[in-house]
């Protein structure tokens, strides 16, 4: 048995017993290999090197209440990281064959997996990448797919407390970010400056307007953007310049399920004064509420020392479905062992 601290768990690289591994060349990707490996050799001139030909993903899995071990909708992972491939000109990954790779990793780390009850999960990295020594700007001709995992906590420190997040206007992007383009295939370093920007100003994350007019809500640095209005309505932003997060995916069904009205919509940032309550969600923070939105010389306070009311009904909703607690009438849940 692994000797792990689960209760002490923060959103960490941690190695564990395996990893699993697929090379793409001559137009196959080979049947994958078990590893306990976490190196790579690479050639100074590979395609990723030099021209960031590399997509990620992340997903979870979770220890459930009856003790088995399930994945949260891998199957949507391997869509959208064939998404990135596609935009990127890299070949695409068999998603039934992603799945069966999600579930033989998971289940040859199964230790690793946080008892039910502390909170924990095991997240899991995808990550393709070309490997050809090349100069010119093109494709590479052959690929590295490496799928790990980890046990991980709460992405920010406190769990779902509210944090503050920064408007990022002085230090932005410098193009989109989303949907067809960067942060679709997993490339997050045009955030980073930003992100900095906002940990300067004592703030946990940054968030981003639309790159066009930067009148528009698009999403945090880390997640997408959710609202609670005044209704009671579930409002997140409507963009092509932001990732298509599965969580808030699955967290609008969720809203809907629990009756609430759904509005995916171009947000104005002057609507921040109107909603009762906000949030960034993703496979890392799940929801984590916003206490404090910080534009300028104008603050949006939610005057929040805990997670809303409604957050914390999706929230519960969500992840009962995750640990097993609530019914999965979506089978959305694959089970690994």
């Amino acid at each position: 048995m692994v000797k792990i601290d689960w209760e002490k768990l923060t959103f960490a690289f941690m190695p564990t017993k395996s990893n699993i591994r697929f090379h793409y060349a001559d137009g196959k990707w080979s049947e994958g290999e078990l590893t306990s490996s976490y190196d790579i050799t690479l050639s100074v001139a590979a395609n990723v090197m030099h021209y960031g030909q590399a997509a990620f993903e992340g997903g979870k899995a979770f220890r459930c209440k009856d003790g088995k071990v399930r994945a949260f909708r891998p199957d949507e992972n391997g869509k959208r990281l064939n998404s990135s491939a596609r935009r990127l000109l890299m070949p695409e990954f068999p998603v039934e064959k992603f799945v069966e790779a999600v579930k033989t990793v998971v289940a040859d780390n199964a230790e690793y997996v946080p008892p039910y009850g502390t909170g924990g999960s095991l997240y899991i990295r995808p990550v393709m990448f070309g490997t050809t020594p090349q100069i010119g700007v093109a494709p590479s001709k052959e690929y590295e797919l490496v799928i790990m995992v980890m046990p991980v906590g709460a992405y920010y420190k406190g769990g779902i407390k509210p944090v503050d997040a920064l408007v990022a206007r002085d230090f932005d992007r410098a193009a989109p970010l989303g949907t067809g383009n960067i942060k679709a295939a997993g490339n997050y370093a045009a955030s980073l400056l930003s992100s900095k920007h906002a940990h300067d100003n004592n703030c946990a994350v940054a968030l981003f307007l639309d790159p066009a007019t930067r009148t528009y809500i698009d999403e945090f640095g880390t997640s997408n953007f959710l609202a609670i209005d005044k209704n009671g309505n579930y409002v997140t932003s409507e963009s092509q310049s932001i990732l298509p997060s599965i969580t808030n995916k699955s967290l609008m069904t969720v809203a809907a399920d629990l009756g609430l009205k759904v509005e995916r919509r171009k947000v104005r940032v002057e609507e921040l004064a109107d909603f009762t309550e906000v949030a960034a969600c993703g496979t890392a923070v799940v929801i984590t509420p916003v206490g404090r939105i910080f534009d300028g010389d104008k603050v949006y306070d939610y005057h929040l020392t805990e997670i809303g009311p409604v957050l914390r009904k999706l929230y519960d909703r969500m992840t009962g479905i995750q640990y097993g607690e609530v019914e999965d009438t979506h089978n959305w849940t694959v089970e690994c062992c």
